[in-house]
């Protein structure tokens, strides 16, 4: 017998044997989501806008623009000065990128984005700045709450986005936006 061989042997014999994965039943805190959400996206550097709904996230849109930078919004009823391009190297030059999210979640402020509601998987990573627009009704608790009503068909892309863009060197020295958007605000609708 082979030196692999006899490698391969004794792993599998070492190997364990199979566990059920263990059943976790958190009871979440459920009183005052939204101020809990509100906290946590605070802490990873995220804004949110409680009041005003769509007519408010429109009206910071239409000051977006009248500054003259270049907004594209996948949010029905919200109107921006840009279109979803053909290809993803067309959003290059996006300043802000309205996308809808599909669930907060109140214990780290993360919220669940899905290519569907996209445009190109590269939209919230390549725009300078993001906005998100979340039903508030779609705040959860907990990331195991989270991840009961999540579903991605096979070939879809989803993804939690918890702050904008952050690094930290070895000199301990924080860079917002070094890989993506430079900030998050999120709007409830």
């Amino acid at each position: 017998m082979s030196s692999k061989l006899e490698i391969l042997n004794a792993l599998k014999l070492s190997a364990l044997t199979n566990h059920p994965m263990p059943s976790i039943d958190v009871t979440p805190r459920v009183e005052n989501l939204v101020g809990q959400f509100e906290t946590n996206l605070n802490t990873v550097a995220g804004t949110l806008h409680k009041d005003g709904g769509v007519q408010a996230l429109q009206a910071k849109v239409d000051e977006l623009i009248a500054q003259g930078l270049q907004v594209i919004s996948l949010v029905d009823g919200v109107t921006a000065n840009r279109e979803v391009p053909p290809t993803a190297h067309e959003l290059r030059d996006i300043d802000y990128a309205v996308i809808p999210g599909e669930i907060g979640v109140a214990e780290n402020g993360a919220i669940w984005v899905n290519n569907k509601n996209l445009g190109h998987r590269v939209t919230p990573f390549i725009c300078e700045n993001l906005i998100l627009a979340l039903p508030t009704d779609k705040i959860v608790p907990n990331m195991h709450q989270a991840a009961k009503e999540i579903t991605l068909a096979s070939g879809e892309f989803g993804v939690f986005i918890a702050g904008p863009s952050k690094t930290a060197d070895i000199e301990q020295a924080l860079v917002v936006g070094a890989h993506g958007a430079c900030s998050l605000n999120v709007y409830l609708l």
